[in-house]
């Protein structure tokens, strides 16, 4: 089931931030209090292959996000002192040191659960041995959320592991939303800032449509 439209789940994870310090961060509370915007992205597991690439991409563009009064957090199942490791590794070996937004650690599944998230393919729980087996890696697939100032979801997608995200993408849409927001017009396809938007009623995609 989509979030969209929907406050997003009230759960406080495990984070860790740059220092290396582990603490509490609920996602909708953190929006609310602080009346930002949030992108949080999950990524399959640490010390991999595309997910440095994604933390270091997400780096790159943190002064982006803030202008748009944007926090960023990444999140994967590892544990904390996984994160810890990977953050202390260098770029240059696979690391992702460098990277200041927290990252969640939700090693016991509650968020990524709630979100139906995971990859797992089949459940199947033998009587025998009183074990459930589960087919499937049972770590995050790329998703990412889009979240306004009072927790609601404004935009989610999933990725297949294989495939990276377009950091720029992410920019655009609250770009986009802000637009909405402030403006109260809708964004066409393609639009970016600084394009012209149009009043939702049929004279305002008939003139849209007539100038483009």
């Amino acid at each position: 089931m989509t979030l969209v439209g929907k406050n997003f789940p009230n759960l406080s994870v495990d984070a860790m931030d740059e220092m290396g310090d582990t603490f509490k961060l609920n996602v909708l509370e953190e929006a609310k209090s602080k009346g930002k915007k949030i992108i949080l992205f999950w990524y399959p597991k640490d010390f991999t292959f595309v997910c440095p690439t994604e933390l270091h991409a997400f780096q790159e563009a943190a002064a982006e996000f803030d202008k748009r009064n944007t926090i960023v957090i990444g999140a994967s199942c590892d544990t904390p002192e996984v994160h810890f490791a990977w953050l202390n590794t260098a770029k240059d070996n696979g690391g992702i040191e460098g990277v200041t937004y927290p990252i969640l650690a939700d090693s016991n599944r509650n968020l990524a659960n709630a979100l139906g998230i995971l990859d797992i393919t089949n459940e199947q729980f033998d009587e025998e041995t009183g074990f459930l087996t589960v087919d499937g890696d049972n770590v995050t697939y790329r998703a990412t959320y889009l979240i306004d100032e009072d927790g609601v979801v404004f935009h989610e997608g999933v990725n297949h592991m294989p495939v990276g995200r377009n950091v720029s993408e992410y920019l655009r849409l609250i770009d986009a939303y802000s637009h909405v927001q402030k403006n109260g017009e809708v964004c066409p396809a393609n639009w970016e800032e600084g394009k012209e938007a149009m009043s939702a009623n049929r004279q305002g995609v008939a003139t849209y449509l007539a100038a483009n």
